[in-house]
């Protein structure tokens, strides 16, 4: 019986302890994934600096192994200043000039420019407040009837539908949580759609944090 009860109690500290730690370990274990993931494109940043230096040895030789972990910290802060320094170039006239030559570019680009446009107004959707962004904050029935999810809605102009159909319908972005820039595009009928008070980036960041981030009844959308 002693025995049995130190089981117990071991069990019930361990669970404890458990419910504790698992937090702080999933997001270390996010955040270095997450820093791979990102340590995979910066790194080539570093393509300047001999892979000698940069690289741990390896089976075929000096630099052939992976690379040090403080140059990869160091390929992502140039990034990060990189990526600050295209912001600043994009603030004024010769440098908007620039990235819309580019951006042209891009889009001429087979394939390429089928990815890069999609991503690019998704972007721009979650971005900005210009014609192509969200509208409103809707909640439908969603995978199934008598389940809802939150949506954006998008457009309420589908002549051919409507005609198609015999319904007034309107166009909703469903997101994936806790990515929204993946999701589905679905086609509802208007009397089915719930309008909500809620502003499009508190639905974002509603979405994102897993329903954790609610905001308060009869806020109004911004």
């Amino acid at each position: 019986m002693e025995s049995k009860s130190l089981l117990a109690r071991w069990r019930a500290n361990f669970l404890t302890g458990l419910f504790i730690v698992l937090p702080a370990v999933i997001t270390v274990a996010v955040l270095v994934w997450l820093f791979g993931t990102v340590a995979n494109i910066t790194d080539t940043l570093l393509f300047f600096v001999p892979q000698e230096v940069t690289h741990r040895p390896g089976a075929e030789g000096p630099g052939s192994g992976a690379m040090h972990w403080y140059w990869s910290l160091a390929a992502l802060t140039l990034a990060v200043l990189l990526t600050s320094a295209l912001g600043r170039l994009a603030r004024n006239y010769f440098g908007k000039k620039v990235i819309v030559w580019l951006d042209a570019g891009m889009l001429r680009i087979p394939l390429f420019n089928k990815i890069y446009g999609a991503i690019k107004q998704v972007n721009e959707a979650f971005t900005t407040g210009g014609a192509n962004s969200f509208k409103t904050v809707v909640l439908v029935e969603f995978p199934r009837e008598g389940m809802y999810t939150i949506g954006f809605l998008t457009s309420e102009q589908h002549s051919e539908v409507q005609a198609k159909t015999g319904k007034k319908v309107v166009c909703v972005f469903i997101p994936t949580t806790p990515n929204p820039t993946s999701g589905f595009l679905v086609l509802v009928p208007e009397d089915q759609v719930t309008k909500l008070d809620m502003s499009v980036a508190d639905g974002v960041k509603y979405i994102v944090s897993l329903g954790s981030l609610t905001p308060g009844l009869g806020e109004k959308r911004g």
